[in-house]
């Protein structure tokens, strides 16, 4: 290799050395100035989410501000409200109560001074606990029976309240006439002046009564008092096979009524448009029905029909009605057999009727039984009274009475 070469190649070399030398120095120049990016935007990224926490901690405590105001706002306008409430509803009291202030703060202490002079020592100042305590006492005590009670008498609490101002009053009365300076005028200005608080507030807090209910209400409340006056003097004993006794009443429609000494009594009362349930006084129509089927032919006069009310147009009676034969009225009443003509006269020329067994009555509940069973069975009509005479052979009463019945469970 001759000089000349090796100089070349050591050139080239210094050359790429320093190349490479120049492209590290770049590269850790770039890597430095990209870490010191990297460390700026992290810092940056850290004040920014710094700030953000900084401004979304103020909010919350701005806000949690705002709310307590509200709340204290509200808290404030609810306490105004109860207070105007309150002073609306005792309107009367906060006009009444400083008038009785005022005369305690006058009487009690002049009580107290007058207790010490008569007793000549301390137990004296207890005397207005006597005179001016015991009225307010039976005056608070009226007022608040007459608002938890209003009903309950208040005659003994008032007789109270006047029997202990009366007290109150001779007291500073007497107070007023004892001593040098003392006379009629100040005993009496003394003893206005101990009981004119209580006066006021009997008069306008505790006086207030109860509106009165009407007349109508006042009268039926007096006509059920004398109802069960009556019942109760009706009533029965019945006493089982221990001894013990019960009250027995008679059921049924009655008028209040009074006999010779004043005293109210129950009167049997058929009132119109209200079902009858009588056993006995239905016995004639069932016996008109039965003998309408034994003999449908033989019957001088047709049963009225049941949707018809009883004592209606014509000359029709409801067979509750009927009583004994001699009782009725001519081609009325129960259904008779036509006796027949024969050619001879007298008891000998009769034909006696042939005797017929008397049905039972049924009572109301057997009634309802067979008419349930009969509306099952789609053999009367229940809208129709005379379907479930005619189907059940009871009475028009007891067929209008159910039918009123169905009636009413249905709607």
């Amino acid at each position: 290799m001759s000089t000349e070469t090796w100089a070349q190649r050591r050139r080239e070399d210094r050359a790429a050395a320093a190349e490479r030398a120049r492209r590290d120095a770049d590269a850790a120049t770039e890597r430095a100035l990209h870490a010191e990016a990297v460390r700026a935007e992290i810092a940056e990224r850290r004040r920014t989410e710094q700030a953000t926490r900084d401004q979304v901690a103020r909010t919350a405590r701005a806000e949690q501000a705002r709310r307590a105001r509200t709340e204290r706002r509200k808290r404030a306008a609810a306490r105004r409200s109860a207070v105007g409430v309150w002073a609306a509803a005792h309107r009367v009291d906060l006009l009444i109560y400083p008038l009785a202030v005022v005369s305690a703060v006058m009487a009690v202490p002049a009580m107290a001074a007058y207790g010490v002079a008569v007793y000549g020592s301390w137990t004296g100042a207890v005397l207005p606990v006597l005179s001016e305590l015991g009225m307010w006492a039976f005056a608070l005590a009226v007022q608040s029976r007459r608002r938890t009670h209003p009903a309950a008498p208040l005659w003994a609490l008032q007789a109270g309240v006047w029997a202990f101002a009366a007290v109150a009053a001779g007291l500073n009365l007497a107070h007023g006439l004892d001593g040098e300076h003392g006379g009629v005028s100040t005993g009496l200005v003394m003893g206005v002046v101990s009981v004119a608080g209580v006066i006021a507030h009997q008069l306008v807090t505790a006086g207030a009564r109860p509106a009165r209910r009407a007349r109508t209400e006042r009268a039926a409340e007096r006509k059920l008092r004398a109802a069960r006056r009556a019942a109760l003097r009706a009533a029965v004993a019945q006493i089982d096979t221990d001894g013990d006794a019960r009250l027995v009443h008679a059921p049924g429609v009655y008028r209040v009524e009074r006999d010779g000494l004043g005293r109210p009594v129950l009167a049997p009362h058929t009132t119109p448009g209200l079902p009858v349930d009588d056993d006995g006084g239905d016995l004639a129509a069932e016996v008109s029905a039965w003998l309408a089927e034994q003999n449908p032919g033989l019957l001088s006069v047709p049963v009225p029909s049941a949707d018809e009310p009883a004592d209606g147009t014509g000359n029709q009676h409801d067979p509750a009605d009927i009583g004994t034969e001699d009782d009725r009225p001519d081609g009325h009443g129960v259904a008779t057999l036509d006796r027949p003509t024969g050619p001879t006269g007298g008891e000998h020329g009769r034909r006696r009727p042939r005797k017929v067994a008397r049905p039972r009555a049924r009572s109301m509940d057997a009634l309802r039984a067979e008419f349930a069973a009969a509306v099952a069975a789609g053999e009367v009509d229940p809208s129709s009274a005379e379907s479930i005479r005619t189907g059940l052979r009871c009475a028009p009463a007891r067929a209008r009475a159910l039918r009123d019945e169905h009636r009413t469970d249905q709607s």
